[in-house]
């Protein structure tokens, strides 16, 4: 089957699209075309907006949703005609959506969990049957919500002999660690793979870089301010006392922690200490840096052979550099090392995901989820013009 995987990030900087050929074993698929279209900047900053509690407005939100339905259908059609293909041609969309909340209880238990992006106008766009909303279901059974792409990093990166992290670096960090020999079709193992957010990934470095240039950069870009700036101790010691790198996994965390309010209060922060813009950017960076690694030696039960990075930050030198320093002797890889574009890697997870719950499988890994019990995820909005094409169920 042909399927399209759709994702939005935390960084909200583009609507991501792969069309993934997917054979009988997942495995061996094929990334036919990519795109990643960006948000045209008034929907963005209706995003950013719908992110804060204080100022967002549920009519705003349920135009929200239909609109950014519209814009995911657009980037799907994008990526089909980019494959030379038609919509004919595709029998799913996967929807991660674009999150605006996820509501994490004090104890560290997500209560609820909002992703917008209306899949009745994907599937109305484009005739193509849409299968969405993937993060509810692992949270109603008893789960974070996140991270969903464990189970695409477990197919594709178990290793015999490597103990294996797959970083991702977006907006927020989450890894996926994976114990050497793990192989996801057997019922027991020795060791558990284990799946978190690690705390904040690109999102302060690029406020940081935007507050830091007036607004000129969204990002730094290949981590020039960094490199040219100084890591200033006793904030980054400030930074690395935050509740959440202490909690223990499973957990995930998002703009709700480490948006522009917390930002802002480490801009304010970094003034008083009479850093420059280039010190703070420096300083946030490590920030990143030092909680993966944090995490990885206050929760990962097994020493890491080989760390996997994908995301924007996987780009990044400064943070790059930053991470070899403190995931030494591990081994830094990038997707790319596996054939796979690390820009396309969660909408391809995605498009994996809708491709399990269309065969009835379970898409979330418990052990990283924290779900009580593997779950199908995501709800199933019909496509075709009239004759419902490609839904096996009598209308």
């Amino acid at each position: 089957m042909i399927v399209v995987g759709l994702m939005s990030g935390t960084s909200v900087d583009s609507i991501d699209a792969a069309v993934v050929d997917i054979p009988d074993d997942v495995r061996r698929l094929r990334l036919l075309a990519f795109v990643s279209v960006p948000f045209e900047l008034p929907l963005r900053e209706r995003i950013f907006r719908a992110f804060r509690p204080e100022i967002s407005r549920v009519d705003e939100l349920c135009r929200l949703n239909f609109d950014l339905g519209e814009a995911f259908a657009a980037a799907a059609l994008q990526a089909i005609a980019a494959a030379g293909l038609t919509t004919g041609d595709v029998g799913l969309i996967g929807s991660h959506g674009q999150t605006v909340w996820h509501d994490v209880a004090p104890d560290g238990q997500v209560t609820s969990t909002l992703q917008l992006g209306e899949p009745c106008v994907i599937a109305e766009r484009t005739g193509i049957t849409t299968i969405a909303d993937f993060r509810p279901r692992d949270v109603a059974a008893g789960g974070q919500g996140a991270p969903l792409v464990c189970l695409f990093d477990l197919l594709f990166f178990a290793d015999e002999q490597q103990n294996r992290a797959v970083q991702n670096i977006g907006g927020i960090a989450n890894v996926t660690a994976i114990p050497a020999g793990f192989n996801v079709e057997r019922e027991t193992w020795n060791l558990e793979p284990i799946a978190f957010d690690t705390g904040p990934g690109n999102m302060l470095i690029d406020e940081a870089a935007r507050l830091a240039t007036d607004g000129v950069q969204t990002c730094d870009v290949d981590g020039r301010l960094a490199l040219a700036g100084q890591v200033h101790a006793g904030l980054l010691n400030e930074l690395l006392a935050h509740p959440y790198l202490a909690q223990r996994p499973p957990k995930t965390t998002g703009r709700e922690l480490f948006g522009r309010q917390f930002a802002a209060e480490v801009w304010r922060k970094g003034q008083a200490f009479g850093l420059t813009g280039a010190d703070i950017v420096a300083t946030v960076t490590a920030f990143t840096a030092q909680s993966i690694a944090q995490a990885y030696r206050d929760f990962i039960p097994f020493p890491i052979h080989q760390v996997i990075l994908g995301g924007g930050g996987s780009r990044n030198p400064a943070l790059v550099g930053m991470l070899q320093e403190r995931l030494a002797p591990a081994r830094l890889l990038t997707t790319e090392d596996f054939g796979l574009n690390s820009e396309a890697k969660e909408a391809v997870a995605f498009a994996v995901l809708a491709y399990q719950t269309w065969q009835q499988r379970p898409g979330n890994v418990p052990s990283c989820t924290g779900a009580r019990r593997p779950v199908v995820l995501g709800k199933i909005v019909p496509g075709g013009q009239g004759n419902h094409k490609g839904y096996p169920y009598p209308l």
